[in-house]
């Protein structure tokens, strides 16, 4: 199972952007998969967030688009959302603490947690990810 950081889905849908290729590949090869997608309430609202600003994209989208490219995620054969667990609370902990910081890293780990915690594989253009132990972290490039 393969969790989308927000930039993944946000490149996505950016045609205009370098990263716009391997973001749709990804996807595509985790929406195919059987172990499927795990979507996260934190990606998906910062991506309505971003996609939705002026200045983010050439051409933000309006707010219906936003949600409608986020239903057709969510109603994919093979998603599913993504909770946190009873664990989430320790795991978020020991990822900030092993981070030494929390600031801009906090939805990084929150999302980190929620990987570890279903099993799923984390893909983003971040590199900040490779930081928390015990995440399996798939970094994608352009």
């Amino acid at each position: 199972m393969k969790l989308p950081d927000t930039n993944v889905l946000l490149y996505a849908v950016n045609k205009g952007a370098p990263q716009h290729e391997a973001a749709c590949e990804w996807l595509a090869s985790a929406f195919d998969a059987p172990l499927g997608v795990a979507l996260a309430w934190g990606a998906l609202i910062g991506f309505i967030r971003l996609s939705t600003r002026s200045g983010i994209l050439a051409r933000p989208l309006a707010v219906d688009s936003a949600l409608l490219v986020i239903s057709e995620w969510i109603d994919a054969p093979y998603a599913r959302i993504v909770n946190p667990t009873e664990r989430h609370a320790s795991i978020l902990r020991s990822l900030l603490r092993a981070a030494g910081t929390a600031g801009n890293l906090t939805n990084d780990a929150h999302l980190a947690a929620l990987a570890i915690e279903h099993g799923a594989t984390l893909g983003s253009f971040d590199r900040d990810f490779a930081r928390f132990e015990g995440l399996t972290f798939e970094q994608l490039r352009v």
